[in-house]
């Protein structure tokens, strides 16, 4: 049952996302209300998602290498940095088209090489599925991009300095929820 949660979610997450893209004029005749419905079909995605993750059985289908949990953490600083980089238009944000995305891949991609399990399997591959699928559908709808001005040395240095404070309190909840993203 919970497995199934999981799948739904994702689905639900991705059709939310890519409904103004495979559907633009549809989308877009529907203005707000449909701008709200797909931010009530990406929460509810989310929470399924999550539900059905705790809640899953686990089956194994691989067992990661130890080692994989310090790459797991290297991919995480650099994904949190390309996540937010576009947004602050620091130096990488400048470089990388769809830096969220490309957080995203990176994010689903760490967990994939610590995570064996079916359910982290069915999670994580789907956001990489989802963040490659949204990333070519946009490319193909708009082949246009302008890079950001470049912002200064100062920013690049409180932005990297958010960055180690978003993993650290990242990691706090993993903690929390009895997830230690350090070996022990």
């Amino acid at each position: 049952m919970y497995m199934i949660l999981l799948v739904l979610g994702v689905v639900l997450w991705t059709i939310a996302h890519l409904f103004k893209r495979l559907r633009p004029a549809q989308r877009a005749a529907m203005g707000d209300k449909g701008k709200a419905l797909a931010t009530v079909g990406i929460l509810a995605g989310l929470v399924l998602m999550i539900v059905g993750y705790r809640g899953a059985e686990f089956i194994n289908v691989w067992y990661p290498p130890a080692f994989m949990v310090h790459l797991n953490n290297l991919l995480m600083l650099v994904g949190l940095y390309i996540f937010f980089a576009g947004g602050a238009k620091v130096w990488l944000g400048r470089k990388i088209r769809h830096a969220q995305l490309t957080g995203v891949k990176t994010w689903a991609i760490a967990h994939l090489l610590v995570n064996g399990d079916l359910a982290s399997i069915l999670l994580f591959g789907g956001m990489l599925a989802w963040a490659v699928l949204s990333v070519i559908l946009i490319n193909k709808a708009d082949r246009a991009w302008t890079p950001a001005a470049p912002q200064g040395a100062l920013r690049e240095v409180i932005y990297g300095v958010g960055v180690l404070v978003a993993f650290g309190v990242i990691t706090m909840i993993h903690a929390w929820l009895g997830v230690s993203p350090f070996p022990g």
